[in-house]
């Protein structure tokens, strides 16, 4: 039995010794990645009809893709975008622009998110070294639109600038600052050296809001924003039309304000960098 035991711990000692001489030799094994990302996005929606992409915002991410093969990877990500717009930009439009309406938000996501690549990818091994790669998953996404009166930074979801909550409208209900995305698009990645790697990825959201910009339906009747108690007009008031501020008012009810037929999105594209987990395995023998 002794003996057993010793020759058991010499094969073990054999095989730890073999293992720290042949370093060079050495199975490295890609367990996932670490990374960051910094770039822009942007919104399109109610106020940006045409997709333009004049008004780019920052952007920025950190995440862990988990590998599955040289192949496949799971991501947990969370990102982090600015979003606006304003109907300036819409002169193409008279209605649009004399509409006058803009917001801002501050969009916080947490996402999962599937990873699929072109090429096998192995940092390390100079053919194995570039991919380019599609994604797809989903997310959820916190968001609360404001805009700016008098020079004052105004949440814009309390004021239910469309009559949401109001007996006048009972079909129309507050919004959430919650909402749900579905994630797709796709990139390249560089393997720098067995590290680190850098990549750029274009991201698209499809989401179930109408809401990222505060405009959806139509205009209310101006009894819905009761005056503030010195008489003056409401904050509600004067952001649910802001027509005007150019000229006559458009604000009349029921007359289209937004598309409430289409859901608004946005996209961000993103120079990423990421740090490989590794981790070595031993090579057995033949």
């Amino acid at each position: 039995m002794m003996k057993k035991i010793i020759g058991n711990l010499l094969a073990l000692a054999v095989l730890i010794f073999s293992c720290s001489q042949l370093k060079a030799q050495e199975s490295v094994v890609q367990e996932g990645e670490f990374g960051i990302g910094l770039g822009g996005g942007h919104y399109f929606g109610d106020l940006n009809t045409r997709a333009s992409l004049n008004r780019p915002k920052m952007a920025a991410s950190v995440f862990f893709r988990k590998n599955l093969g040289n192949y496949i990877a799971v991501r947990l990500g969370a990102s982090y975008a600015q979003l606006g717009y304003s109907d300036k930009y819409n002169d193409f439009n008279k209605q649009m622009f004399t509409r006058n309406l803009s917001f801002n938000s501050n969009v916080w996501e947490l996402s999962l998110q599937g990873d699929f690549n072109f090429f096998r990818f192995m940092p390390g091994e100079p053919d194995y070294s570039f991919t380019p790669y599609i994604t797809f998953g989903a997310g959820i996404f916190t968001y609360d639109p404001y805009a700016y009166l008098r020079d004052e930074k105004i949440l814009l979801r309390p004021l239910n600038t469309e009559g949401q909550g109001s007996t006048l409208y009972p079909d129309r209900k507050p919004y959430s600052s919650m909402a749900i995305s579905i994630p797709f698009g796709g990139g390249v990645k560089y393997a720098f050296n067995e590290r680190i790697n850098i990549g750029f990825e274009v991201l698209y959201r499809f989401t179930n809001t109408d809401y990222l910009d505060d405009v959806s339906t139509t205009y209310v009747d101006q009894s819905v924003f009761p005056p503030n108690p010195d008489g003056s007009p409401s904050n509600a008031l004067l952001l649910s039309d802001r027509s005007y501020e150019l000229g006559a008012p458009i604000g009349i009810p029921n007359r289209q304000r937004g598309n409430s037929k289409q859901k608004d999105h946005f996209v961000t594209a993103m120079f990423h960098v990421t740090f490989n987990l590794q981790s070595y395995k031993c090579p057995t023998a033949n």
